[in-house]
């Protein structure tokens, strides 16, 4: 048996590490929200996925630093506020799930739409239709959410789940059994029960749907992205920079997503099979602090390596071009067409992104 003096310097841990972790993510999601409204592409069809994301981890972000900073202190009504800002937190987590779908659905688009155009113009129903799609799709990633955590609220709070909520550590802890909670009625004790199996499964329903429509998706975006370079009859060393980038991100993207929220999963998975193993239950609490609330920092992260090296390519671009003779310079722009295609439908401004 762990000692009890043991867990609360975990739970200690637990609280500086969400915190810490929580306020680097409110940092980074802000830097990318602030990048888009100053280059004003906020708006712009591929970005606005991008923008959305950022300003969900923003939000969730901000949940975690209030859930750390509520947690070891006395406040009025604090069960209550802890209760209600995890389901909060939910909402806005399996929100940013939706938009990282939703983002690398419209790259998949575009790169599918440019494809099968090979050079064509592009019709503007064809725009027009993914645009109306995409902007439908971010209202649902709003709404679905929201609606889904209806009852949680709604029941929760009539059904007084949130007693002793805050005392048995749940204002930092994700899905703690409701076997922590006070003696209730018994009517209320199963509503309780059963949303909090409720609020598991929509979990890890949209987690690993998520995850798998991710890793389909932008593998499906890498082939095409192949085909339509080969399409040209001839790859510069920018195209295969670009190739290589691409692939770089199929790894990245999935990696950057299940390392934030793979530790939370795990540990879910754990408590419903109620694995007596508290060292490792411990060691999962704190991954999952470390990884779940830094995901607008990774995020961050991700994106602003990305265009890095899209900045970096479009540099290296130009310095070669002044090294060339006229006929190769007029061979490079003619053969490098589809990687100014591919830059634009795949949504990176030429400035340099933030922190670098």
């Amino acid at each position: 048996e762990v000692p009890m003096a043991f867990l609360l310097e975990v739970f200690s841990a637990i609280q500086w590490i969400q915190f810490v972790m929580a306020t680097l993510s409110v940092i980074g999601s802000s830097s990318l929200i602030a990048y888009a409204v100053f280059q004003n592409i906020q708006k712009s069809p591929e970005i606005r996925p991008l923008f959305y994301l950022s300003f969900s981890d923003l939000l969730l972000g901000i949940c975690w630093l209030i859930e750390a900073l509520l947690y070891g202190t006395s406040v009025a009504n604090k069960d209550v506020v802890c209760y209600n800002l995890q389901a909060v937190g939910q909402i806005f987590y399996i929100s940013s799930f939706l938009y990282t779908v939703n983002y690398i659905w419209y790259l998949y688009k575009e790169l599918r739409m440019r494809h099968n155009q090979n050079g064509q113009s592009t019709f503007p129903l064809v725009i027009d239709y993914t645009c109306h799609v995409g902007q439908i799709a971010i209202i649902l990633s709003s709404l679905i959410p929201l609606l889904l955590m209806i009852p949680v609220f709604c029941l929760g709070n009539v059904s007084e789940c949130f007693h002793n909520f805050s005392q048995s550590h749940r204002c930092i802890l994700m899905f703690s059994p409701p076997s922590a909670m006070a003696k209730l009625p018994y009517a209320n004790t199963s509503v309780c029960s059963t949303l909090y199996f409720y609020g598991i499964t929509i979990f890890l329903t949209s987690f690993l749907l998520s995850l798998l429509t991710i890793v389909v998706l932008l593998i499906q975006a890498q082939t095409l992205y192949k085909k339509f370079v080969k399409k040209t009859g001839f790859l510069g060393s920018e195209q295969w920079a670009v190739i290589h980038i691409v692939e770089q991100r199929v790894r990245f993207y999935p990696l950057a997503f299940f390392c934030c929220w793979g530790p939370a999963v795990i540990l879910v998975i754990i408590k419903l099979t109620k694995l007596q193993d508290m060292k490792l239950h411990m060691v999962l609490c704190v991954l999952q602090a470390l990884t779940a609330s830094s995901q607008g920092l990774l995020n961050c992260g991700v994106y602003s390596w990305t265009q890095y090296k899209f900045y970096q390519l479009k540099q290296q671009a130009r310095r070669d071009a002044d090294t060339q003779t006229p006929l190769l310079c007029s061979q490079k722009r003619f053969y490098s067409r589809g990687l100014d295609t591919m830059e634009s439908a795949l949504g990176f401004d030429t400035s340099p992104p933030p922190f670098f």
